[in-house]
C-alpha cells in the first residue's frame, strides 16, 4: 500500500481537500492522510511514501522529522534540503543568470548586529557603507524586503533615500534586500506544481490580502506574455527543484519580471484564492503526489551521501578542473 501524507498547521480546507481529493481518485493501492508524527528516532522505518510539507518553514521539528523521513525514502514535496539552504537573494542572481527578467536588486548588511556579535565580528564589512551607490544601482521606488521570508513580512515600499532609513532603522538584525520598485501596469501569480503545470492567476498586491486574486482571473494581455511567463516560471521551479511553488510577476513595458519565486508551501485556502483557483490546486496536488507514490524514486538520488550509503567507497572529492582546461582537453583528444 502506498501512503501519501500531508504535514501542515493552521490551514483548514487545503489539506483536508487533497486528502479527499486523491483518496476519491480511486488509485489502486494508493491512500492519503494527515501525518502522524511523535518523537521520531533517527532508525525510523518508512511510513510513508510521498509526504506534502505544508508547515516545517515554521517549526524545526518538523524539518529535521522530514530530513530523516527523505533520509528513509519518502519523497518531500518540497525537498526539505535544498529548502533550509535556499533564499531569495541567491534566487535572485541565479534567475538573473538564466535571461529571467529581475529587478536591479542588493542584499544589505543587519541594521543591528545578530545576537551573540559585536563589531569585532563585521571587521570584514566596510563602513559607512556607499549609500549612493546602492541607491544609484536599485533605484526608486524600491522594495525593502527580508532575504529569506514570506507572507509579505517586513515588506516595505520606498520612494526615497529618507524613506529607506526610516524603515531600514526599524529591522534590527534581519538580513534585507532592496530591489527596484516595478511600476507594474499587470501582476500575476502562478502555482506551479510538478516542475511541469502552470497557473497563471490576475493577482493585485496593493488590495487587502483577501481581495488580491481578481475575480474572473482574467489572462495576460497577450499570448506572447503568458507564454513568457509559463516558460520562466517552469524555469524556477525546475532548476530550483521545487515541486509546489507560486512565482510572481510584475508586468512593466510588456516584460514580465519574477519578483517572488520562493514560496514552497503558497497560500492555498479557498477563502483568499478563490474556488477556482483552489479546485486547479487541489486536483494538480494530489494527481502529481499520487504519480510520485508510485514511481519508485529514491528522493536521495541527488544528494552526496547517497552513494555512499549504497556501498561507494568514501574519498576525497576531485576538484573540478576550470572549464578552458577541460576544453583544452577535449581539443587535444580530437586532434
Amino acid at each position: 500500500m502506498k501512503k501519501i501524507g500531508i504535514l501542515f498547521g493552521m490551514e483548514n480546507t487545503f489539506p483536508p481537500a487533497v486528502v479527499e481529493k486523491i483518496n476519491a481518485m480511486g488509485v489502486d493501492g494508493v491512500t492519503a492522510e494527515f501525518v502522524q508524527v511523535g518523537g521520531v528516532r533517527m532508525d525510523e522505518p518508512k511510513k510513508y511514501d510521498v509526504i506534502i510539507d505544508r508547515i516545517s518553514q515554521d517549526i524545526p521539528f518538523y524539518r529535521a522529522y522530514l530530513k530523516n523521513a527523505a533520509l528513509h525514502g519518502t519523497i518531500v514535496v518540497n525537498n526539505p534540503f535544498w529548502w533550509s539552504a535556499d533564499d531569495k537573494f541567491f534566487n535572485y542572481a541565479l534567475a538573473h543568470k538564466l535571461s529571467v527578467a529581475i529587478p536591479p536588486t542588493v542584499i544589505l548588511p543587519h541594521n543591528k548586529h545578530p545576537e551573540g556579535t559585536t563589531d569585532k565580528s563585521m571587521r570584514n564589512l566596510i563602513f559607512p557603507l556607499n549609500w549612493q551607490e546602492v541607491f544609484d544601482y536599485v533605484g526608486f521606488p524600491a522594495f525593502l524586503k527580508p532575504y529569506s521570508g514570506g507572507g509579505w513580512k517586513h515588506v516595505y515600499h520606498v520612494h526615497s533615500p529618507e524613506e529607506f532609513f526610516q524603515h531600514y532603522n526599524q529591522t534590527g538584525d534581519l538580513c534585507m534586500t532592496l530591489q527596484h520598485g516595478v511600476v507594474f501596469e499587470e501582476y500575476y501569480r502562478c502555482y506551479v506544481v510538478g516542475q511541469e503545470k502552470v497557473h497563471i492567476m490576475k493577482y493585485d498586491p496593493r488590495l487587502p490580502h483577501h481581495e488580491r486574486y481578481v475575480k474572473g482571473n482574467p489572462p495576460p494581455s497577450s499570448a506572447a506574455l503568458k507564454e513568457r511567463i509559463e516558460k520562466d516560471a517552469l524555469t524556477l521551479c525546475r532548476v530550483l527543484g521545487y515541486d509546489l511553488n507560486t512565482v510572481e510577476f510584475a508586468v512593466e513595458g510588456g516584460v514580465p519580471y519574477a519578483i517572488d519565486f520562493l514560496n514552497p508551501a503558497p497560500d492555498a485556502e479557498i477563502t483568499s484564492v478563490g474556488q477556482e483557483n483552489f479546485d486547479w490546486i487541489v486536483k494538480a496536488v494530489a494527481e502529481m503526489a499520487v504519480k510520485m507514490a508510485g514511481s519508485g524514486e529514491n528522493p536521495a538520488r541527488e544528494l552526496r551521501w547517497a552513494e555512499f550509503l549504497n556501498g561507494m567507497p568514501v574519498k576525497k572529492t576531485r576538484k573540478a578542473e576550470p572549464g578552458w582546461v577541460a576544453e583544452r582537453k577535449r581539443g587535444k583528444a580530437a586532434k
